[in-house]
């Protein structure tokens, strides 16, 4: 009977110790970043239907914004991005059900950059452009004159601040365009511009933890991989590709990958056996770059370039033996297919507009910059269509959101939930 009390006094321990360390280690976010949970575009478990109603996918609520590219980001019951409001910024916390505010963070972010903006405030509005990050707790948010901030993500409560133009002497710079990246207890953010480099904060205190050697930095955001069991962070310079340690910042290795303006944006693609992907518009091209260690050296190998490929600032997705990407910059733009071995074009396809990829346990989600968002197979025969309707206005230049069977869209105007299980 006393080893039975005791049995059962230990499963009873057992059971509340599981529930204490759920409580404290919550779970993960659903779209926690820019790309997802993976920063790949891709939730390999998703289970939605190939087809919708005639009158195209059910909408559960829509709401205006104002201007902005960020992504939408979803934890549990909020919802996260960042739009314009004049010369402010605003970070903003949505209700996931109805698209309420729960909570907005407001600051002065007046247009005093007079490079950038003057040549594209007309085209691409005056941003945000960069998406969130959510990590410990915390969102992390990046505005266009690189004001970064970290706020307590259920109450909006500021935790720290930087100015990183005045804080590190950015007198020339890009317009901030690089979403942040999480690597153990630190945020890590590209400064943007030539001879800038990338600097890691603590993410509780916001103190600096180590900043790279400088080097010319582009639009595109930065992507952790790994690399024969070590770490690596993939950043997108101006005319190459570079590897850092995300511990230190120090420089693993580098890839030459040219563009005529410098404007390498579209997120690279870390694929198996070690090969990275990265494709640009403005004549860079797409290539194939195998990276292998050897001791504590780092080799980074060309294996293919093709340069009718050209992603411009959407993404890439791999699907079996393709690697699909919307190719194009000042001109048409369609979704092409590229043998991941050899680099040769298996297929184009004509009828979308430039476009953000989303590959939904094997379905691609389509939403091009005119609004239209579709379902679609890709096959080595083609793209198979099932599905697809005008959601949203141009430019729709916001990459789509899954969580569930739940979509999340935006565009310059609006922010839109639509359920793909129906």
């Amino acid at each position: 009977m006393y080893r039975a009390l005791i049995a059962i006094a230990a499963i009873e321990l057992a059971a509340l110790l599981v529930v204490a360390a759920t409580a404290q280690d919550p779970a993960p976010a659903a779209w926690p970043q820019w790309g997802g949970p993976q920063r790949n575009f891709r939730i390999a478990d998703a289970d939605i239907p190939r087809t919708w109603g005639a009158g195209g996918p059910a909408q559960l609520w829509r709401r205006a914004l104002g201007e902005g590219y960020s992504s939408i980001l979803a934890d549990g019951d909020l919802l996260f991005t960042m739009y314009r409001n004049g010369d402010e910024e605003v970070i903003v916390a949505l209700d996931a059900a109805t698209g309420a505010t729960r909570w907005r963070h407001a600051y002065d972010a007046p247009l005093l950059h007079n490079g950038y903006f003057d040549v594209w405030l007309n085209s691409a509005g005056p941003g945000p452009y960069a998406s969130p990050l959510l990590a410990g707790g915390s969102v992390f948010t990046i505005g266009v004159n690189g004001h970064l901030h970290a706020l307590d993500a259920r109450t909006g409560a500021l935790r720290w601040a930087h100015d990183l133009v005045d804080e590190f002497g950015l007198d020339n710079y890009n317009a901030f365009a690089s979403s942040p990246i999480a690597y153990g207890e630190t945020v890590i953010q590209p400064l943007g511009g030539g001879g800038r480099g990338v600097v890691a904060f603590d993410r509780g205190t916001g103190a600096v933890v180590w900043r790279s050697p400088e080097f010319d930095l582009a639009p595109g955001s930065p992507l952790l991989i790994d690399v024969d069991g070590q770490t690596q962070l993939v950043v997108l310079g101006q005319q190459e590709v570079v590897g850092l340690d995300p511990a230190d910042g120090r420089r693993l290795w580098s890839h030459p990958h040219a563009n005529e303006l410098g404007l390498n944006i579209s997120l690279p693609l870390w694929g198996p056996d070690n090969t990275l992907f990265v494709s640009s518009a403005y004549d860079g091209g797409s290539r194939l770059i195998r990276l292998n260690r050897g001791g504590q050296r780092t080799t980074a190998n060309e294996a293919w370039h093709n340069g009718r490929m050209r992603v411009h600032f959407g993404n890439a997705l791999r699907m079996g033996n393709l690697i699909l990407g919307s190719t194009g910059d000042f001109g048409p733009a369609f979704i092409a297919a590229l043998d991941a071995e050899t680099g040769a074009e298996v297929w184009r396809e004509r009828s979308f507009a430039r476009a953000h990829l989303l590959d939904a346990g094997g379905l691609l989600v389509i939403v091009d910059e005119d609004g239209e968002i579709a379902l679609a197979s890709a096959t080595n025969d083609g793209l198979q269509v099932h599905a697809r309707a005008e959601i949203l206005t141009s430019n729709a230049w916001t990459p789509p959101t899954l969580v569930g069977s739940t979509l999340y869209v935006r565009d310059r105007q609006d922010v839109v939930a639509l359920d793909l299980g129906n």
